[in-house]
């Protein structure tokens, strides 16, 4: 068997594991599981730790190498698994020479359970190259990566020491990059990073994210739609704001870093906006583009929350008008400050995700509600499911081909999904 890839966490990562399957393949690796681990909470970890003892169970002759951001932060606990033949670090997945070696190590047949640890500092890290992807397996939309790391230090976050510093793809690099996934059949383009709106820093000229947008936009006009991960509404620069208003080909759906309501809780994850500054940027956001969807990540339980704070950030959904919501239980990450502050107890922290999450869901049905009788533009993601502009999930009846753009009209909901014939 050839090599299989299993991936958590973000779009990033989603990217990153088809530079891996190239370099593993081009290694020489047969038999082999790669997976692409995320540490955005300690549940994450658990999970890939979880599903490395399930794989090796199902597959006991394949080797298991273990990368991505958990296998950053703590390789030594992943090398000490016995299932697991290798760890690489977040930059080392990326390097075709260490896939090599690791090819190399598998023909000496060195015996399963002495993993072979090879991740080093990623806060050395001070360039990202673009990688030439040529598709994503079993994907309909691309994603390509402009930017990674991270130069801000919220205090509940551990993907800084993952990812390393923030630092970005250079513009040519990128058009090139979804030219060329545009000219393998893909109709839409997701742009990709760790702090998305930091874009730039470090590159000649320090353009912005609105400039790059401009640029893709402008020189693979074939593209029939792009889109953006999630970002930073206080780095949100002018010119992005500007081409969200006036391109239709840039998708009226944005995923927002806002994590709380409060604005004490706020400061205390050293985050760098006030809950009127979200409230603010999201009704600007409309005034540019009426019709644009917004989702958000949103943290429940966070060290020293009361409930009257929990109040304001349940308040925030409708405050804010938010559509598509990412809810996280506080997770102590170690290493980070947060873990060191007046812990919530665990089920409240439970409880007051599930409000969240009901309030999602009551936001998610008025949405979906006030869609019966649209016209809509849907990626078929498969035959029978999609995502409209505003990346709203779609079930068709009409059978399409995956990848395809068709248009269709939406005649009810179940809850969850649009209909559409």
């Amino acid at each position: 068997m050839s090599v299989e890839l299993v991936t958590f966490g973000c779009r990033l990562n989603t990217y990153e594991s088809e530079v891996i399957r190239s370099h593993a393949q081009a290694g020489g690796l047969a038999d082999t599981i790669v997976v692409n681990t995320c540490a955005v909470t300690a549940e994450a970890t658990r999970q890939a730790r979880q599903t490395i003892r399930r794989l090796k169970r199902e597959r006991p002759s394949a080797r298991i190498v273990v990368t991505g951001c958990a296998a950053q932060i703590e390789p030594a606990m992943f090398g000490a698994m016995p299932e697991v033949d290798r760890v690489l670090g977040n930059r080392e997945k990326l390097d075709a020479q260490a896939w090599r070696e690791t090819g190399e190590l598998m023909l000496r047949d060195v015996p399963a359970g002495e993993a072979k640890v090879a991740v080093n500092d990623i806060m050395a890290v001070t360039e990202t190259a673009a990688h030439l992807v040529d598709g994503f397996d079993g994907r309909s939309r691309a994603f390509v990566q402009v930017q990674n790391g991270c130069d801000h230090r919220c205090t509940f976050c551990v993907i800084p020491f993952g990812r390393g510093n923030s630092r970005s793809v250079p513009m040519g690099e990128v058009v090139a990059q979804v030219r060329r996934l545009v000219a393998r059949g893909y109709r839409e383009v997701v742009l990709t990073g760790v702090d998305l709106t930091s874009y730039g820093r470090g590159l000649p000229g320090t353009p912005k994210l609105g400039t790059l947008v401009r640029q893709i936009l402008k020189h693979v006009g074939e593209l029939a739609r792009l889109r953006l991960s999630s970002i930073d509404a206080v780095e949100a620069d002018r010119d992005l704001l500007d081409v969200l208003a006036g391109e239709a080909r840039l998708m009226p759906h944005l995923h927002l870093s806002l994590q709380a309501g409060h604005d004490l809780i706020l400061k205390r994850m050293k985050r760098r906006h006030l809950r009127g500054d979200a409230i603010a940027f999201c009704a600007e956001l409309r005034r540019l583009r009426p019709d644009i969807v917004l989702g958000a990540d949103l943290i429940a339980g966070f060290p020293t929350e009361t409930e009257a704070m929990f109040a304001d950030s349940l308040a925030l959904i409708d405050d804010c008008g938010l559509t598509h919501l990412h809810v996280f239980p506080f997770s102590p990450r170690p290493g980070t400050a947060a873990a060191r502050m007046p812990a919530v107890p665990g089920p409240v922290v439970r409880e007051r995700a599930h409000r969240l999450r009901q309030k999602g869901e009551a936001a998610l049905r008025r949405h979906l509600d006030s869609e019966i009788g649209a016209q809509r533009r849907v990626l078929a993601e498969t035959p029978t499911l999609g995502r409209t502009e505003h990346f709203t999930k779609v079930r068709l009846t009409a059978v399409a081909e995956p990848g395809a753009i068709v248009d269709v009209e939406v005649t009810g909901h179940d809850g969850r999904q649009l209909l559409a014939l």
